[in-house]
């Protein structure tokens, strides 16, 4: 079989488990499974250790765009002010936290052989998977109010400074290429930024506008330039797709032109529609699972360590800004973890970085804390109440970074 015949053979496999999807994760009782794990397992199915019947190498470009979609998609909904307020602050203390506990615990670990990935199993332990859970916590009314904002700030952090932890420890093999790789690329992101003050051409603004809507579609192809572009020059200077991906959803945020909300549904219907559940289901194909089921205890090693580390210092931040109720509801919810774990273990086993026990293991607690602290995190909420009008905006800006896990 030639690659082009094994490559079309794999896509028509990963169009058949995500257009399944759906209806395995709503058949769930309780619908509460997110449908990123079903594309996993799906793809745990369909690869060489199950049936063999997909070839994830066959499809591994349109998996690195789909991975550049995820965070391209994440960085479009950032905004850099929720920082500046008290539980953007509050946030930053619990990740600098974890952040501590993980590289001390984890650098003991690997001293003694349980794992030989320190930087790539650290960062993992401090990520947080907001997007995953919004539909959960909207349901159940914990979006709204002052513990809504503490959330949504938890959530960004665990996303986004991982991403740039990614960028700097394992984009090049030195950290200073790596810190001055991310000036040149943040450079180019401010041209793009910039670009639409400088081309002041009210011709050229029209046909872009008026395409737009049309078969030419010019903000959506003009996007898609953008993200390509970035990731080239990530892909260029030693650093990880994630890192252009995410630079572009930041540029994406300040020059969008025209419809707006438009151009995100369209992004949305090609991310979610096509690229992202392959990059998913083609994780699910790549995964050691005899790994898992020959040592397990790997596995509930790292799920345990998510909540210790990503947790319990909710405990501790919160505990002048939180009752304790909602502080244990922090807990879980930022223990919560999957899209990341799923991209550190891509680009740790492309970069030979990470045993394949340890990427495995990694996804496997990722979708083990999807399944059960969300479900604990819940306990104890009584009446859901209607979120702000500001908490909306911000939780259904993290949503999108990952609608694919809802």
């Amino acid at each position: 079989m030639d690659d082009l015949t094994r490559g079309i053979d794999t896509l028509v496999c990963i169009a058949v488990v995500a257009a399944l999807a759906p209806f395995v994760a709503a058949m769930i009782p309780g619908n509460r499974v997110p449908q990123v794990v079903v594309l996993i397992l799906g793809g745990v199915l369909l690869g060489p250790q199950v049936s063999g019947l997909a070839d994830p190498a066959s499809v591994e470009l349109f998996a690195n765009v789909g991975l550049g979609f995820v965070f391209l998609l994440a960085g479009s909904e950032l905004d850099p002010g929720l920082f500046r307020e008290r539980f953007g602050r509050l946030a930053l203390a619990a990740w600098a936290m974890t952040a501590v506990l993980a590289l001390g615990v984890v650098g003991l670990l690997d001293a003694i052989g349980f794992v030989k990935a320190f930087v790539p199993v650290s960062i993992a332990l401090t990520t947080t998977a907001l997007g995953t859970l919004l539909p959960i916590l909207r349901d159940n009314g914990m979006l709204s109010g002052s513990f809504g904002k503490y959330v949504v700030a938890a959530g960004a952090t665990g996303e986004f400074l991982p991403i740039i932890a990614v960028a700097i420890f394992l984009g090049t093999s030195s950290s200073l290429a790596a810190a001055l790789s991310l000036a040149i690329v943040g450079a180019v992101a401010a041209a793009f930024t910039l670009a639409p003050r400088i081309i002041r051409n009210q011709r050229a603004k029209r046909i872009l506008l008026a395409g737009e809507h049309a078969t030419s579609q010019t903000t959506l192809r003009w996007t898609v330039v953008l993200l390509l572009v970035l990731l080239a020059f990530a892909e260029r200077f030693g650093l990880d797709i994630v890192l252009g991906a995410f630079v572009a959803g930041i540029v994406l945020r300040q020059w969008s032109p025209g419809d707006v909300k438009s151009l995100e549904e369209k992004l949305d219907a090609v991310g979610y529609g096509f690229f992202i559940p392959v990059f998913f289901v083609s994780s699910g194909m790549a995964l050691d699972v005899r790994s898992i089921a020959a040592a397990p205890l790997r596995l509930l090693v790292f799920f345990l360590l998510l909540l210790v580390f990503r947790g319990l210092p909710a405990l501790l931040v919160y505990r002048r800004a939180l009752p304790p109720v909602e502080r244990v509801q922090m807990v879980f919810i930022t223990a919560t973890t999957l899209p990341m774990l799923v991209a550190l273990a891509h680009i740790g086993l492309d970069t030979k970085t990470m045993l394949p026990e340890n990427a495995a293991a990694l996804v496997g607690a990722g979708v083990l804390s999807v399944l059960v602290f969300p479900g604990c995190g819940r306990r104890g909420r009584r009446t859901p109440a209607s979120p702000s009008a500001r908490t909306v905006r911000w939780a259904n800006s993290a949503l999108a970074s990952n609608r694919s896990g809802a």
